[in-house]
C-alpha cells in the first residue's frame, strides 16, 4: 500500500500546524511526516515522541545510535537513510554510522553496548535478557537509560512501521544516504 505524502495544503486541518513546524525545522516537509499527516494523531504522536527523545540524558550521538540501530534492525530503508544524514549533521563519527549501516560492531565499546541493547529490546519485543541488561549496565548505562532506549524503540516503531506500510518514498535530501538491508555503507 503506497500512501502519497500530503503537503501542508492537502493535509487535514489538524495536521497542517505540525507540517508547518516540520517545514520550519527542516526546511521542507519530510515524506514520512507527509504520510503520517493522513492520520493527524499519528503525526502528532511521532513528533511529540521525537521531541521527548531529544530531551533524554542520552547524548546526540547516543540517540542516533539508538535510532539507527532500531531502524536497521527493523530494515527501515527510509529511517536508516534519514538518520544517516541527521547523524552527519550532528557530527556523529562516520565510523559509528557506517558500522551500524554495515551490520558491524561499533569501534567504541560503550556505543556498541548501547547498539546491542537497543537491538536486544527490539528482537525480544521488550524482554531483554538479564545478560543483555548486565552488559548494558557494565558499559556505564543506568536503569533510566533502559527506559530511554524503550522510548526510542516506541518512536522508531511508529516511523519504521509507517514506512513499511506506506512504502514512503525517500526524500531527495536523504538520497545520498540510501540504504538497503545487507548492502552496507
Amino acid at each position: 500500500m503506497t500512501l502519497k505524502p500530503l503537503t501542508i495544503d492537502s493535509a487535514p486541518e489538524q495536521a497542517r500546524p505540525l507540517l508547518e513546524k516540520a517545514k520550519q525545522n527542516y526546511g521542507f516537509v519530510p515524506n514520512l511526516l507527509g504520510v503520517m499527516a493522513h492520520a493527524p494523531a499519528t503525526l502528532e504522536a511521532y513528533m511529540t515522541l521525537s521531541g521527548l527523545f531529544d530531551q533524554t540524558s542520552l547524548s546526540p550521538t547516543e540517540r542516533q545510535v539508538v535510532l539507527l540501530a532500531i531502524s536497521a534492525e527493523n530494515q527501515c530503508t527510509y529511517c536508516v537513510a534519514a538518520h544517516t544524514v541527521i547523524a552527519q549533521m550532528q557530527k556523529v563519527d562516520t565510523d559509528v554510522v557506517e558500522a551500524i549501516r554495515n551490520g558491524e560492531p561499533i569501534p567504541d565499546d560503550k556505543l556498541e553496548a548501547l547498539r546491542r541493547f537497543a537491538v536486544e529490546v527490539v528482537t525480544t519485543r521488550g524482554w531483554p535478557s538479564d545478560e543483555a541488561r548486565q552488559a548494558f549496565h557494565d558499559a556505564g548505562y543506568s536503569e533510566a537509560h533502559v527506559l530511554e532506549v524503550i522510548l526510542g524503540v516506541g518512536m522508531k516503531t511508529l516511523s519504521n512501521y509507517t514506512n513499511h506500510a506506506a512504502e514512503t518514498p525517500l526524500d531527495e535530501a536523504f538520497s545520498d544516504a540510501a540504504w538497503e538491508p545487507g548492502m552496507g555503507g
